[in-house]
């Protein structure tokens, strides 16, 4: 059975209330804390599910990269919003060049602070960006 989510008008109160497709709609919906039926509907987040070919697509549009060489902390949450899609953990010097660049520290700044970047395991590419 579907679950819906209602405000209760008096109390202010939020609840939830199941009810079959048959019932929504006919069947009297009452506050499950006071008791009134002075109720409103609330309308849940709704989610669309992408393929991940599409959501790679979208992270290499090259509208997404515009200004970012002059943007720090567009640079970081782009780079967090592909490292949340690629569901991949990069490590804590990853995070370590996210935070600063979020603090406005531009990538040649973070290049001079941590030098050890450039090493085999991946490190700050060309253009100051991190290697993934």
């Amino acid at each position: 059975m579907p679950n819906y989510e209602y405000r209760c008008l008096d109390c202010k109160r939020r609840f939830e209330v199941y009810l079959s497709y048959e019932e929504y709609g006919v069947k009297s919906v009452r506050c499950a804390y006071c008791n009134s039926e002075d109720v409103q509907r609330q309308i849940g987040r709704i989610r669309f599910a992408r393929s991940e070919e599409s959501r790679m697509e979208n992270l290499a549009d090259p509208s997404n990269l515009a200004g970012l060489e002059d943007d720090p902390k567009g640079l970081a949450r782009m780079m967090r919003q592909m490292s949340s899609e690629m569901d991949e953990d990069l490590g804590p010097e990853y995070d370590e060049v996210l935070d600063r660049l979020e603090s406005g520290q531009r990538p040649e700044e973070i290049e001079e602070a941590m030098p050890d970047l450039g090493s085999e395991e991946g490190g700050m590419g060309a253009g100051g960006f991190p290697d993934l």
